[in-house]
């Protein structure tokens, strides 16, 4: 009788469930999904699920009377969380940043409100990576060193202010120019913003683990990690030493990227699906359409696990 006495004061306690009680558990179920999503995409999961291992030992220890290991068990939980913060908090603020610069204007009540500067941002693009495209195929048969910094969400104002601004319009003789090792410009990066070569000379932070990556990659591609380490941008990389193209995103290194590889990998990631199939500007010399539809699906297959690999000295 007791118990159900107690059953029917917390039910009675908990109704009638009102507007804002029903608010209150879905804002903490997002708030629960967002925290487990974020700690997923970071290094930070492992030690995540470890905590959760210790923690279920203390729970047991505690029922069965093993005192000590409960104690200790107990005392390396409650430092557990803060070792997260301190051990991970690029990877945890990367996700944080990327939360906060998600658009409003991407959600669907709002979509048709910015689908004109969709159309006209795409047609930009478009013209851009076929002009990323065509320079880095240029400067790497000439083993010529570039470094392509392409903005995404994350704005990259601190770098934009150590280099030059041009604002100038993409294309493979700009990329050249800037590139060409007698120039002032060439040493540094390039930073892209909405389809425009935005600034160059510019100069990118460092990796956090740099003393992890391998001993092969020059300051290039150390910077590359550095910055895809710190934003969500897209960094091209051509070495000066073997004319390899290479891509950081979110702190790895891929490698042996061709011109059509690349020229995919751009427009699944700077392209709406919708605008994916608009019709590019035509290309002078032996690359085209149907040439870089063959190569695609070549280098998609496994004759591509040749072409480009994935560089796994992970900082």
């Amino acid at each position: 009788m007791d118990f159900l006495y107690e059953l029917g004061s917390l039910i009675n306690s908990t109704l009638p469930i009102e507007f804002w009680d029903v608010l209150d558990i879905a804002v903490l179920t997002v708030l629960i999904y967002k925290g487990v999503t974020l700690v997923k995409e970071t290094r930070a999961g492992g030690l995540i699920r470890g905590i959760i291992f210790i923690f279920i030992a203390y729970v047991i220890m505690e029922a069965v009377g093993m005192n000590a290991m409960a104690y200790i068990l107990k005392n390396v939980f409650s430092v557990g969380l803060v070792a997260v913060v301190v051990l991970f908090q690029p990877e945890l603020r990367r996700s944080l940043e990327k939360m906060g610069h998600s658009r409003v204007s991407k959600l669907p009540v709002f979509s048709s409100l910015t689908a004109d500067t969709a159309d006209i941002m795409a047609q930009k693009w478009n013209t851009a990576i076929e002009a990323i495209c065509d320079a880095c195929e240029d400067l790497a048969s000439t083993t010529t060193g570039a470094l392509i910094v392409i903005e995404q969400e994350s704005k990259l104002g601190e770098q934009i202010d150590t280099g030059t601004v041009l604002n100038a319009l993409p294309s493979k003789e700009v990329f050249g120019n800037i590139f060409y090792p007698k120039t002032p410009l060439h040493d540094g990066a390039v930073i892209m913003r909405d389809g425009i070569i935005l600034a160059a000379a510019c100069f990118l932070p460092k990796p956090q683990k740099e003393e992890t990556i391998n001993k092969a990659l020059g300051s290039r591609h150390r910077a590359a990690i550095g910055m895809s380490e710190n934003s969500d941008a897209i960094i091209i990389v051509v070495s000066e030493e073997t004319g390899t193209i290479s891509v950081a995103e979110n702190g790895e290194l891929t490698r042996g990227y061709t011109r059509d590889s690349l020229k995919k990998l751009l427009r699944s990631r700077l392209l709406p699906e919708k605008n994916q199939k608009i019709t590019r500007p035509p290309k002078s010399g032996k690359h085209s359409d149907n040439e870089g539809d063959s190569d695609d699906k070549e280098n998609s297959g496994l004759f591509g696990l040749f072409h480009k690999k994935k560089f796994t000295d992970k900082i």
